[in-house]
């Protein structure tokens, strides 16, 4: 079976995927005329403008919303992965695709703010909504829908504990039990017990679970990261001479489609921030704003935020220390040799930290782990619930709800008694699947998302600090929500 799992994820996650999303970052940061670095000032100010209303949430809420989905496993585990499989070039790449990808943040969750509904008193949109209002293929934004669903509520939450069990239990060494043959995760208990009190409380409780632990866990492990750096501060010019001679050298580029930094860290890149996986929009669309382009420039921002810092951080700790391994270390091309034998990703963050910190080091990163991960599991049922609501409009939505809340639950508590081969294999498979339907989608729909960048950008140049947005004024049809806010 895990033989299975990994075919299925060479398929999905082959040159032709990394290119279309390098290519489509490339094409919307030409056609925005790099907005990710013009519009660095509004993106700030707009992360904390805004109010709440009875519908939707703040635009700070749907940044943490989105961040929470954002900032998980990916940014201490993956990051981890990328250095052993593909060298700390890897690192250079996760850069590369995160400046290009903030481009493709803003264009797909402009869009989902552009053609977000009203639905039970609650603000939803997503890629399935954009699909059908903006491309006109119900069977297409349905597609998108389901395989969200699958994999939000399925494949992905797995990742996300497994790394929490596995941190944990090499912090703290919590027992695994049997009962009758079947394994008792104490740790996955926890975790699913926890998780049923916000998910049962609706997208508002969502938001502000993620408003209240993001600040906190994001703040705390950069702090950790700025002391470690400034400890090893003489070390900087040689760490990111590594980098770069790493990215660029023959063995790094061509050492197969599975071994090289660029596969890896442009793989590990898109799994950390999500840029142009079509999860971002879902939490864009719940906000409340005046101007759709205002949520596009937020979550373009969350994307620096998760690669350029949180991502940068654990790579510097891992880099400075030398606590990590690379796949194959006894064929050419290798960047160092074994030096953790034997141990998870997880435990490479763990040990850089406990390189410096030898009496909290271990449980500092299990703990950051556990609110990285915890808050990416909440995010990934939101995503999962919307595309719920958006194929069961009419009916008893509320049985599909239950039942998927069921099945999320279960799926979270499995990851925690999975290997973290076979549960990351399996993620891989969710966020390439959805990469793949979501870009080409954006990419059909880049005249509708560059309208309304123009729209943005030419009111803003008239000096309208909070300007208003009209879809029919620009050409744009079927933003029913937009058109009754104006009548």
């Amino acid at each position: 079976m895990d033989d299975i799992i990994n075919i299925i994820s060479s398929y999905v996650w082959s040159y032709a995927l990394i290119g279309l999303c390098a290519l489509t970052g490339i094409y919307f940061s030409i056609r925005t005329g790099f907005l990710q670095i013009v519009y660095i000032k509004d993106m700030v100010r707009l992360l904390f403008s805004g109010k709440k209303s009875a519908k939707g949430i703040t635009p700070f809420q749907a940044f943490s919303l989105a961040i929470s989905g954002r900032v998980g496993t990916g940014n201490i585990v993956g990051v981890a992965t990328a250095i052993a499989m593909g060298g700390p070039g890897a690192i250079f790449w996760m850069w590369f695709i995160a400046f290009l990808g903030s481009a493709s943040a803003f264009i797909e969750s402009t869009l989902g703010q552009v053609y977000k509904q009203e639905i039970d008193g609650e603000y939803r949109g997503g890629p399935s909504y954009y699909i059908e209002k903006g491309l006109g293929i119900k069977w297409y934004a349905i597609l998108f829908a389901i395989i969200t669903i699958i994999s939000c509520g399925l494949l992905l939450p797995g990742v996300q504990s497994n790394s929490i069990s596995s941190a944990l239990n090499n912090a703290f060494d919590v027992p695994l039990y049997h009962f009758v043959g079947i394994p008792i995760n104490i740790v996955g208990f926890i975790i699913i017990g926890l998780l049923a009190l916000i998910i049962f409380g609706g997208v508002k409780r969502l938001g502000q679970a993620s408003e209240f632990i993001v600040p906190f866990m994001a703040g705390a492990y950069i702090l950790m990261a700025f002391i470690i750096i400034g400890m090893n501060f003489h070390q900087i010019p040689s760490v990111l001479k590594l980098i770069l001679s790493s990215a660029f050298n023959q063995e790094s580029l061509y050492s197969g489609v599975f071994g090289s930094a660029i596969a890896w860290g442009i793989k590990r890149g898109i799994y950390s921030n999500e840029a142009g996986q079509g999860t971002a929009p879902h939490a864009a669309a719940a906000a409340e704003v005046n101007h759709p382009a205002q949520q596009g420039l937020v979550q373009a921002f969350s994307v620096y935020i998760d690669t350029l810092f949180v991502c940068t951080a654990t790579a510097f700790m891992i880099l400075f220390t030398g606590k990590y391994n690379v796949s194959h270390p006894e064929k050419a091309g290798s960047f160092i040799t074994q030096n953790i034998p034997g141990i998870d990703y997880t435990g490479f963050t763990q040990a850089a930290v406990s390189y410096h910190f030898p009496s909290f080091g271990n449980s500092f990163v299990a703990i950051a782990l556990f609110f990285f991960a915890f808050t990416t599991i909440m995010a990934y049922y939101y995503y999962a619930e919307t595309n719920i609501t958006y194929i069961f409009k009419k009916g008893n939505r509320k049985v599909y709800v239950w039942i998927l809340r069921i099945c999320f639950l279960g799926a979270t508590y499995y990851g925690t008694i999975k290997t973290a081969e076979t549960a990351w294999a399996i993620g891989d498979i969710g966020v390439g699947l959805m990469a793949w339907v979501n870009v080409i989608a954006i990419l059909l729909l880049s005249g509708v998302g560059l309208k309304v960048w123009k729209d943005y950008k030419e009111k803003r140049k008239k000096g309208i600090k909070n300007p208003g947005f009209n879809p029919k004024e620009i050409g744009i049809k079927n933003a029913t929500f937009w058109e009754n806010k104006n009548k």
